[in-house]
């Protein structure tokens, strides 16, 4: 069985909107629950554009599931999560102007700072996955720093599956997929997916080799605006299976 973490950041966009009380992604989080999902996913961002302290902090005195916390590098949040210590950090890339999440983290790049990151969090006994695009040397970097997870950046498969005219670009962007799930399987690293998954598209990735967990926030939070938030996890949980 594929775990589902759902991530709540869009309910905390909302309410960030008015400035007000609601809708609370904390009773968000445990309608998610209710529903079936087996992890809950929040992004602390460097702006608090939508998730606030005050979310993290509560979800971790309340949630009954695992959770799951995105953040950059920054020592802002670095230090708050340090602090909160979460069952899983995601450390993600992060740009200010970004709307969303806009690719994987660049660990060849960056990789002393991601193994500074990884080795304070394991010292609180904090697990560590790293947000990546689905490639090789991004694979390998990240068990060079001494993750044992990761969670592969699936925003342009999406993307291109929404793109019917350009099936070539759909199909490579599935083998780059599937040729870093053997990877991951190789390299002893438990594979998460995330990014732009929605009820249409999850059925073309469930059979990816050795995958563990996806992470779906806005597919979810979208259809929960008509079916309510449990049975938009049901949903997704059946397509699981």
């Amino acid at each position: 069985m594929i775990r589902l973490g759902v991530n709540v950041d869009h309910v905390a966009t909302l309410r960030q909107a008015r400035r007000g009380r609601e809708p609370d992604p904390v009773a968000a989080a445990h309608e998610c629950e209710l529903g079936g999902a087996d992890q809950l996913t929040i992004h602390l961002r460097e702006d608090r554009r939508h998730i606030q302290d005050r979310d993290l902090r509560i979800l971790r005195q309340t949630a009954q599931v695992p959770l799951n916390l995105e953040l950059g590098l920054g020592e802002d949040v670095l230090g708050v999560a340090l602090e909160v210590r979460p069952d899983v950090v995601t450390l993600v890339p992060e740009r200010r102007q970004e709307v969303t999440t806009e690719g994987g983290l660049d660990v060849v790049a960056g990789r002393v700072a991601v193994a500074e990151a990884v080795k304070r969090f394991h010292a609180v006994q904090v697990a560590v996955s790293l947000f990546i695009d689905p490639d090789p040397a991004q694979l390998e970097a990240a068990r060079a720093v001494g993750v044992d997870r990761i969670e592969l950046h699936t925003g342009t498969f999406a993307h291109a599956f929404q793109e019917v005219r350009e099936p070539a670009k759909f199909d490579r962007e599935l083998a780059r997929l599937l040729q870093a799930a053997e990877l991951a399987r190789v390299l002893e690293l438990h594979l998460a997916l995330g990014h732009g998954l929605d009820y249409r598209n999850i059925a073309l990735v469930t059979s990816l080799p050795g995958l563990e967990e996806v992470n779906i926030g806005h597919s979810i939070v979208s259809r929960a605006v008509f079916v309510g938030l449990r049975e938009a996890v049901r949903e997704m949980k059946r397509l699981l299976v």
